[in-house]
């Protein structure tokens, strides 16, 4: 098997992982609404953000091979664009668009990776595409185009919060792009909100390269590195970064002889920068091998905060469980005592004869009407306090003793509490413990033994004919025994215990 096959091969493993055992327990928990699996069972995604007239389209029609996506100096293009190949086509063939489809097919197919995206609504559903193109380059990912980002813009311009759609999907992308102009080098606040809030909450620094095209339309090279340290500026307070992150320059040849006529000073600087451009499409080309990284990533990432989600909620069923045997018996106890004093009132009160048989009935009886009205009303409101002050605080429920725990518990947090509101903390305790063990399995030993086969990955030439699944299948069997609880986690099945 060549080293391509063992890739995709690699990748529907992780997948199958994740849709037999992360995802029934994240929906039942309400971790997620939809399976984890739709975010990473389709192909690479690389995804293109920037400010209006950046380039962005022309960039990717120069990558295509062909006009696919309308080009301009003024913003084009308010859509959000999904390209992907079209395997029916010969690639032998012009460079074409060969199928277009609007929002609603791609938000509700199932074979893409959008359906998380039906929460934005109506209007961002009319502003997003599928476009089918015949090139090579799409071979093996997809690009998504964005409209551009401004200064001014709104959400109620658009009808659809922008920078939560680039939010989700960054969550999703292997790789993204951020294109500055030499006119526009950061200062537009949409970039500023995209680079300081939204792609870090969402995504990895190393998944975000920062390019910076059009570098034809400047005049000189003293013009260009004006620019460049203007970008290098705005990009240090935009990102908070101390440290430069490296710039990608790149142009449009085709778009440069067509637009302009060049200088002999500009043509001097560009045939320099020509390896930057091919830096920067090799760059694209990894997203297949990006991708399995980020699974990687995960199947970590979501693997842990699972496992950490679960522990708290399992912390708060016990608390709830406790509290609850406690105000049990404490109404039991009461229940005797008022039920007693009943009893004793009544004989003081001389209302019944002292009789060996009603007497006990009268007290038993009290007794049991007061346990009843206790369990009914009384530990129904102190139940529902003890809730109220858990809810108050739920920072308690977890150890947060290392900054990893603090960010893993930032990003569940909320959900844990939505979660307890909602099931009013009445969760089998026996259920919770079963999935955790499974989850925290899988964070502790599965996902060592993905990067394991990653890096025997890395060693393995373009030409040599491997096993994709004998490092994993090896893993399988060792890892059986280590927790007992829960389902295998490369199957799925029940682990058989004798």
């Amino acid at each position: 098997m060549d080293r391509e096959t063992y890739i995709d091969t690699l990748r529907s493993e992780l997948v199958d992982m994740v849709k037999d055992n992360l995802s029934p327990v994240a929906i039942e928990y309400g971790y997620s609404e939809a399976p984890l699996e739709a975010n990473i069972k389709w192909r690479p995604l690389v995804l293109v953000i920037g400010n209006y007239s950046s380039g962005k389209s022309t960039l990717i029609n120069e990558f295509l091979g062909g006009n696919i996506q309308t080009t301009g100096q003024a913003p084009t293009d308010d859509s959000f664009t999904v390209i992907t190949h079209d395997d029916s086509v010969s690639d032998q063939m012009s460079v074409r668009n060969t199928e277009e489809r609007d929002g609603k097919f791609l938000l509700n197919d199932p074979d893409y990776p959008f359906e998380a995206l039906k929460k934005h609504g109506q209007r961002f559903a009319s502003h997003f595409r599928l476009k089918k193109v015949n090139s090579p380059f799409l071979k093996h990912l997809a690009i998504i185009d964005t409209p551009g980002m401004h200064d001014s813009i709104s959400e109620q311009d658009r009808g659809y919060n922008y920078q939560h759609v680039i939010g989700d999907l960054a969550e999703i992308a292997d790789l993204i792009l951020v294109l500055f102009d030499p006119h526009k080098a950061g200062t537009v606040q949409e970039s500023h909100t995209s680079l300081k809030d939204t792609l870090p909450s969402k995504t990895f620094e190393d998944r975000i390269l920062f390019v910076l095209n059009r570098i034809d339309e400047c005049s000189t090279l003293m013009d260009l590195l004006r620019v460049y340290g203007t970008l290098c500026w705005n990009l240090s307070q935009m990102t908070g970064r101390k440290d430069i992150p490296l710039i990608r320059l790149t142009y449009s040849p085709h778009a440069t002889k067509e637009s302009t006529i060049p200088s002999e000073e500009k043509l001097t600087y560009l045939q320099y920068l020509e390896n930057q451009r091919e830096e920067l499409k090799d760059a694209i080309l990894k997203a297949p091998q990006y991708r399995l990284d980020n699974l990687a990533t995960f199947v970590e990432t979501h693997s842990e905060r699972l496992s950490h989600f679960l522990e708290a909620l399992i912390t708060a069923r016990k608390k709830h469980i406790i509290s609850k045997t406690k105000n049990f018996f404490m109404g039991l106890l009461l229940s005797l005592i008022g039920g007693g004093g009943i009893g004793l009132g009544l004989i003081l009160a001389q209302l019944i004869p002292i009789d060996h048989i009603i007497l006990p009935s009268a007290a038993g009886g009290s007794a049991v009407l007061l346990f009843l009205v206790w369990l009914n009303s009384i530990q129904k409101v102190l139940m529902g306090k003890h809730l109220d002050k858990m809810l108050e605080t739920i920072d308690q429920l977890t150890p947060l003793e290392t900054q990893k725990r603090k960010d893993s518990w930032q990003a569940i947090r909320e959900t844990v509490r939505r979660f307890l509101k909602r099931t009013q903390n009445r969760s089998s305790l026996w259920d919770m413990q079963a999935d955790y063990g499974m989850v925290h399995n899988i964070s502790e030993h599965g996902a060592k033994d993905i990067r394991e086969a990653l890096n025997e990955l890395s060693t393995i030439r373009k030409n040599m004919s491997i096993d994709p699944k004998a490092h994993l299948l090896k893993k399988e069997e060792e890892l059986i025994d280590i927790y007992p609880l829960g389902r295998n986690i490369f199957t799925g099945a029940p682990i058989d215990y004798t």
